[in-house]
């Protein structure tokens, strides 16, 4: 017992109590600065570009909703828009199901090319 209350007066040689829970909040700040952030404003300036497509969209466009159908804008009411499927065939999305069609890449249309040859 006696050596253990020498071994306490003698003070720690230790790391300080608060290094660990330092060197935790370091490691965290840089998994935030590299991952998290980075994704969050992707994320946010894709929402901003389907907001903006949104409140551009007329009659006549061609859009894609969530369920995969694909469809030219008939008519826009509030948050509900109907599309045309085929000639006589409408259905009504949600507004926010709606997102612009993507563009073929010149890639892709010789790809289909070649392999039809």
């Amino acid at each position: 017992m006696n050596q253990l209350m020498l071994a306490q007066m003698a003070g720690g040689d230790g790391p300080p109590p608060f290094m660990p829970m330092l060197l935790v909040g370091a490691l965290f700040a840089i998994f935030y600065f590299t991952v998290i952030y980075p994704q969050n404003k992707k994320d946010r300036e894709k929402a901003r570009e389907k907001q903006e497509f949104r409140d551009r969209l007329k009659k006549g466009d061609e859009v894609i909703a969530a369920g995969g159908l694909y469809g030219r804008v008939v008519e826009l009411k509030g948050t509900v828009v109907s599309l045309e499927l085929a000639p006589n065939v409408r259905v009504r999305a949600e507004l926010r199901s709606v997102e612009p069609v993507a563009p073929r890449s010149a890639k892709s249309a010789d790809d289909k090319e070649s392999t039809a040859s």
